[in-house]
């Protein structure tokens, strides 16, 4: 997606802010960028509160994201040749859930881009595999299109501390939990 697109939606404070998320060597400094990201989903403050390690906020998050990839997933209408592939994402999100829940965020990042590119396909078929589709999703929908910009924008083969890949993950269900 061309820089100039993207900045159309997108103002420079949450560009740098993703910026430093991806390119911080601070768990904390990577924190701060991402409470300042989750401001462009007018979700700065409740993500702060997700991201504290003390509140139970990160649970009710992971259930919540889990529920309604479930129903989504579900309720997906596909062709025959792709009911396998339902079933498959099922069950990486019910393995994703648990690596969440015990807090196994470097092992759960990876899968995070799994599920996400398998569900996108689901919904939008082999228009989700386009090299255009960034474009695309920011054209029909501009929320999903930033979502979207995220996920493609983080690195896939990170070696982040578990914090930052946490962090990453949050951010990522955070919009897919309230979508």
């Amino acid at each position: 997606m061309s820089e100039n697109l993207i900045e159309k939606f997108v103002d420079n404070d949450s560009l740098k802010a993703l910026k430093n998320l991806i390119e911080s060597t601070s768990d904390n400094a990577a924190l701060s960028s991402s409470v300042q990201f989750a401001d462009i989903f007018d979700a700065g403050q409740a993500f702060k509160e997700i991201a504290d390690k003390n509140s139970d906020a990160e649970s009710k998050l992971v259930s919540s994201f889990n529920n309604n990839l479930v129903l989504l997933i579900q309720k997906t209408w596909v062709e025959k040749s792709d009911e396998e592939l339902k079933a498959q994402i099922l069950y990486q999100l019910e393995e994703f859930r648990i690596q969440l829940n015990s807090k196994d965020y470097i092992k759960a990042y990876p899968q995070f881009f799994s599920i996400l590119d398998n569900v996108v396909y689901l919904m939008f078929g082999n228009q989700a595999k386009a090299k255009d589709f960034p474009e695309y999703a920011l054209r029909i929908d501009p929320e999903f299109g930033i979502f979207w910009w995220y996920v493609k924008s983080l690195p896939r083969d990170a070696q982040w501390s578990s914090e930052r890949s946490r962090i990453a993950i949050l951010l990522g269900i955070y919009f897919l939990a309230n979508y």
